[in-house]
């Protein structure tokens, strides 16, 4: 039986890379010069340090293009609240999603199995596995699921026939 498996991960190659590009950028440019503005990656998350809540705002958006520029989907990104850290110095944790959640997974499967296709949809772990009889049918519910599915970066591994 032809099947594929339904994911949600992020390139932590390119996520390292994008860190990287953003920090210096930061470090070079002017409305940064003299103050504290990074961006530090320890496993899935990030923390981004700046002096004040604009210029946060702002180390955000230069992390958020070069991710971008590098491949790697916003959506990942789960932004944490604005913490004060001594002084008028402001931190932000921003997790990287990994995996499909269950409520999310619920509504791929109830998609797939609202579709009226002949395609059988199981929950495995962090991933929806789909197995059908013909391989037009799988590549059907792939078209379908980067539609109907928006909120979440959803990539298709693991094809076999």
């Amino acid at each position: 039986m032809p099947s594929f498996d339904v994911v949600s991960e992020a390139n932590m190659v390119e996520v390292k890379n994008g860190v990287d590009q953003a920090n210096k950028e930061i470090g070079t440019r002017f409305d940064f010069k003299g103050s504290d503005a990074r961006v530090e990656q320890k496993e899935r998350e990030l923390t981004a340090f700046a002096d004040s809540d604009f210029q946060l705002a702002q180390v955000r958006d230069v992390l958020t293009g070069r991710l971008v520029k590098r491949g790697v989907d916003v959506r990942f990104l789960d932004q944490g609240k604005i913490e004060k850290i001594g002084g008028d110095k402001v931190k932000q944790v921003i997790k990287i999603r990994n995996g499909i959640e269950s409520e999310a997974a619920k509504k791929i499967v109830r998609v797939i199995k609202d579709s009226k296709m002949k395609l059988q949809a199981s929950i495995q772990g962090d991933a929806v596995r789909v197995t059908g009889a013909k391989r037009d049918d799988l590549q059907g519910a792939m078209a379908m699921l980067r539609k109907e599915i928006e909120d979440l970066p959803l990539e298709f591994n693991n094809f076999r026939d």
